[in-house]
């Protein structure tokens, strides 16, 4: 019996913190992050030689319907400090260039760690079936990317911050499901925002009993940071983060 699985299976019949644990794990064993920087530049541009990224699970809370949510403005009526997410879609298969008029969708928790479209539940205490706040769809450019509005992500027991991503081709099949991580330290968006200074945006747990990258059981064997973002900006100004994400299409 291979690791993963004996690991799995010793999580069976547990609190619900380790069911979303379990139904976070990765679907491969493939790549994440555990560094607390990103080694990339993260800019769209194209290298000439790059690896496809690393493939993720898209539970437990995928977008229900995601053709619906065309939009770039994702944020609804969630409130926090203010986060843009660009995300460069990049093509091994044409040695990394850009790939225009791909399908992304992206989703991620509020900053009280809950996801729309679930709850009532072990996963999900808070009811939230109702509503569709911090999902969203869009096409990449001719430059391979999509801009989302958001607020930045709060994270919740067992996970790390951490935003899902899903992308498709231009007629709809599924090129690739990962996620993206962020950056950590005592200077980081994560320490800040979830420290003092975030407490007047509504960030309130702090960092206690927060999962590190480096414990992320999605992100914790990815020794070359491949899915950390590069975060820029400021608490009153509000951060953004940018990634490249390679698919084979």
């Amino acid at each position: 019996m291979e690791r993963k699985d004996f690991l799995r299976n010793m999580f069976i019949g547990a609190t619900s913190a380790s069911l979303i644990l379990q139904a976070c794990k990765k679907d491969s064993s493939t790549t994440s992050s555990s560094s607390g920087t990103s080694t990339g530049t993260n800019t769209g541009t194209s290298s000439g030689s790059c690896t496809v990224s690393p493939t993720e699970t898209q539970g437990p809370f995928p977008t229900i319907t995601p053709s619906s949510l065309v939009r770039s403005d994702i944020r609804v009526d969630r409130t926090g400090v203010g986060f843009t997410v660009k995300i460069y879609v990049m093509n091994k298969n044409t040695s990394c260039s850009p790939l225009a008029n791909a399908i992304v969708d992206i989703w991620h928790c509020d900053k009280d760690g809950y996801y729309s479209e679930y709850g009532g539940s072990g996963m999900q205490s808070v009811d939230y079936t109702g509503v569709h706040f911090l999902r969203g769809r869009q096409t990449t450019d001719a430059n391979g990317l999509v801009t989302f509005t958001s607020i930045f992500p709060g994270w919740y027991s067992g996970r790390a911050t951490h935003i899902h991503v899903h992308i498709y081709n231009a007629s709809g099949t599924s090129l690739l499901i990962t996620q993206i991580a962020f950056p950590e330290g005592s200077t980081s968006a994560v320490a800040t925002v979830n420290g003092t200074a975030g407490v007047a945006y509504g960030y309130n747990k702090g960092m206690s009993g927060y999962t590190y990258n480096a414990s992320d059981n999605i992100f914790s064997d990815d020794t070359a940071g491949a899915e950390i973002g590069t975060i820029a900006g400021n608490i009153s100004d509000g951060y953004t983060i940018t990634q490249n994400i390679y698919v084979a299409a």
